[in-house]
């Protein structure tokens, strides 16, 4: 019986493929491009995946985000999905998604331990200073070398966060908004949040929107270290940044991404009614 069930959908689904053929056409859905950079400083080829408006036009500037872990089997396509949305349904302007595609997320998003555990559980560990290089000398060089930008963005989840976390606290003029999600601050024994108040004083006072979330359901440990660097921030006396934090009631690790990025971009384009 299974065996004439197969074969009628196969004859089924043939039939369908020549009847498309026939009376329909059938192209390429596209949202984008998909490029790759030779980077030096990573002595390897990334891979780009780039989210380009409805709307592109080559002559004009846009705000870009850089996207950490943006593979297209990541967080690529729900990431756009939501930028598309808020630009429809928001005040949000058209903006370009660079989703960073990853190779070895664990060696690019950390920095050097000593903690024998973290070496053995993480043996590629400890290279964030390098990928920062190549987002900071070759990406956003590259980026803004192909398009006519403004604002610029970063998105970054659990090992992303603690990235996102390090570049704000030490190299904060590479981003003008940072999007910190259930940052990964546990790392290296907390050693990032306990530098965070000695980093943050030799920081200027420039325009910046720095937004931390963290789900309820997360690690305990987890939980306090975001709450730990909302507060760190809010305290930092810098009046050029806008500082917010959301804790996620009905989310864990797994879930908080897309709905944690809605809740802080609703943050920085508030839903107004039509006129």
């Amino acid at each position: 019986m299974i065996k004439k069930i197969l074969i009628f959908c196969s004859i089924f689904f043939a039939f369908q493929s020549v009847f498309l053929a026939q009376n329909g056409s059938v192209k390429p859905l596209t949202i984008g491009e998909i490029r790759t950079i030779k980077s030096k400083v990573l002595n390897e080829d990334r891979i780009l995946n780039i989210y380009l408006p409805q709307n592109f036009d080559k002559t004009k500037s846009y705000p870009i985000i850089y996207l950490l872990d943006g593979s297209m089997n990541e967080d690529f396509i729900h990431v756009t999905g939501l930028v598309q949305f808020f630009n429809q349904m928001y005040a949000m302007p058209e903006t370009i998604v660079v989703g960073i595609a990853n190779i070895d997320r664990k060696r690019d998003f950390t920095f050097h331990t000593d903690l024998k555990d973290l070496q053995k559980d993480y043996p590629t560990t400890g290279h964030s200073d390098k990928f920062i290089s190549f987002l900071e000398k070759e990406l956003k060089p590259y980026i803004e070398s192909q398009f006519k930008t403004t604002d610029t963005y970063i998105f970054g989840q659990s090992l992303g966060g603690l990235l996102a976390t390090e570049i704000l606290l030490k190299k904060p003029e590479m981003f003008d908004n940072y999007f910190i999600i259930s940052p990964s601050l546990w790392w290296d024994d907390e050693s990032l949040l306990k530098q965070a108040n000695q980093l943050l004083s030799k920081i200027p006072d420039t325009k910046k929107f720095v937004y931390v979330s963290v789900g309820k359901g997360e690690h305990k440990v987890m939980v306090k270290d975001a709450q730990d660097l909302y507060d760190i921030l809010k305290k930092s006396s810098k009046k050029n940044w806008t500082v917010e934090y959301k804790m996620m009631e009905t989310d864990n690790h797994a879930t908080i991404l897309h709905r944690s990025l809605y809740e802080g971009l609703v943050k920085l384009f508030p839903y107004q009614e039509p006129k």
